[in-house]
């Protein structure tokens, strides 16, 4: 048994298919088969019940599993080690940013990052903010960008504090404001993130505060949807003072918020169990000394 052995079984145990693992790992189907079927004699155990058509794990896989995460997380973290100190210039990152967060700041952090840091390979993943905590929790990412607070086994870093705006079509009557209290969008037809997200929940509890929730009229998880269902009057939203520079202003008004005021504030979060790498603390440093 090796490393590799590990890594498959718990590919397909993620997946919870050999299909959707192979596919993964870039591997035929009955290789990957085979390589979980040497595990389990190597083991003299079985970690897959095969009388059933989905992949299900037996007790013994499912222990196997857990404690197999953090038998590949030492083994990354001690690649991770050795790399710094053979190539302080190399590397790679996983990050894992939610869509919107993503748009606004990283392509323009990236650029410039590679071009200091040429070296070290930057892979950018776009996930929910649940998905991000939980792949930062598992190891699989070296670390992750979330709204603030977070709560939970992991170390934070505060990055970004910016000013929430009322976004409005240029024909609502609230463009004629230069600024806008809260209390004002109560009533009004709001075009917003579903529940689960976390800036929709920032939105919700500032709003409960003040006795209302806001009447949401429709729902998405893209950001871009929603500016341009208000870009065609459909609704208002909210949103961080940089999407400004994203929508067409020729169509919507951007409006500043007032009594209170809403903070959008954003944190790289790390899993304080795993080793953090040279290019992630460069690459953590370089950003905190963005907006700073």
């Amino acid at each position: 048994m090796d490393i590799r052995h590990l890594t498959y079984f718990i590919e397909v145990a993620k997946q919870k298919s050999f299909t959707r693992a192979s596919e993964v790992l870039c591997l035929s189907q009955p290789t990957l088969s085979k390589m979980v079927k040497n595990l389990e004699e190597a083991m003299d155990v079985e970690l897959l019940d095969r009388s059933s058509k989905k992949v299900v794990l037996t007790v013994a896989g499912e222990i196997v599993f857990e404690e197999g995460q953090k038998i590949l997380n030492s083994f990354q973290d001690l690649s991770s080690l050795v790399n710094d100190m053979m190539n302080l210039k190399k590397g790679k990152l996983k990050i894992g940013v939610p869509p919107l967060i993503a748009v606004l700041y990283y392509p323009k952090i990236i650029r410039e990052f590679k071009e200091l840091y040429p070296g070290i390979t930057v892979q950018l993943i776009e996930k929910s903010a649940a998905e991000v905590r939980q792949d930062v929790k598992d190891g699989a990412l070296d670390f992750g960008v979330d709204l603030l607070p977070v709560e939970g086994e992991f170390d934070v870093v505060p990055s970004i504090d910016e000013e929430m705006m009322l976004f409005v079509h240029h024909s609502h009557p609230l463009a004629a404001k230069e600024e806008v209290s809260l209390i004002e969008i109560k009533g009004e037809s709001f075009v917003y993130f579903q529940e689960s997200s976390k800036l929709r929940q920032l939105v919700d509890q500032e709003c409960s505060r003040l006795g209302f929730l806001p009447t949401i009229s429709y729902e998405s998880y893209n950001w871009e949807l929603i500016s341009e269902m208000v870009a065609e009057n459909l609704g208002i939203t909210i949103f961080p003072k940089s999407v400004v520079k994203k929508v067409d202003l020729s169509r919507v008004k951007a409006i500043p918020i007032v009594n209170p005021t809403i903070s959008w504030k954003l944190g790289i979060i790390l899993n304080k169990e795993k080793y953090v790498s040279y290019a992630a603390k460069e690459m953590i440093k370089y950003i905190t000394s963005q907006f700073r």
